[in-house]
């Protein structure tokens, strides 16, 4: 397993990949996305890839506090394909955004999941790698 930036050819891959993760879409759209996130320097995409088949990718972006001095990473994409999962990939790719993270001078790093029970698997591997249950969040479509 090679865990790397993530670049343009990486695409159709990350389109799967997002769609798996519940957001369903195209290879075109997800261009479009991939284009604006690579063209900022706040965010950083990761991939794994065994035998050159991108089989997980992590995205972040680097944020700054506004209560205390600093910056923290936050995970924004994250996902195994299923038929990779439990393998180690994951908590690969978690260390590997961790010490981005760090090599950027971020104090912290945090992530949102849901509580589901199809997310019940995701929310136990959380706690595992050492992130701890902190907030409830709220979302409003500005559409």
């Amino acid at each position: 397993m090679e865990i790397r930036k993530a670049n343009a050819n990486d695409i159709p891959e990350l389109a799967a990949l997002m769609t798996q993760l519940g957001y369903p879409t195209t290879i075109e759209k997800m261009k479009l996305r991939f284009t604006h996130i690579e063209s900022s320097l706040s965010y950083y995409t990761l991939v794994a890839t065994i035998d050159d088949k991108v089989v997980g990718m992590i995205g972040l972006v680097i944020g700054f506090y506004y209560e205390m001095d600093g910056s923290y990473a936050r995970i924004v994409a994250f996902v195994v394909d299923s038929d990779y999962r439990n393998k180690g990939i994951g908590m690969k790719l978690i260390e590997e955004a961790e010490n981005w993270a760090r090599s950027t001078g971020a104090t912290g790093i945090g992530l949102n999941s849901g509580k589901s029970q199809e997310r019940e698997n995701a929310y136990k591997f959380y706690i595992k790698m050492g992130y701890a249950e902190k907030s409830i969040g709220f979302v409003k479509s500005l559409i």
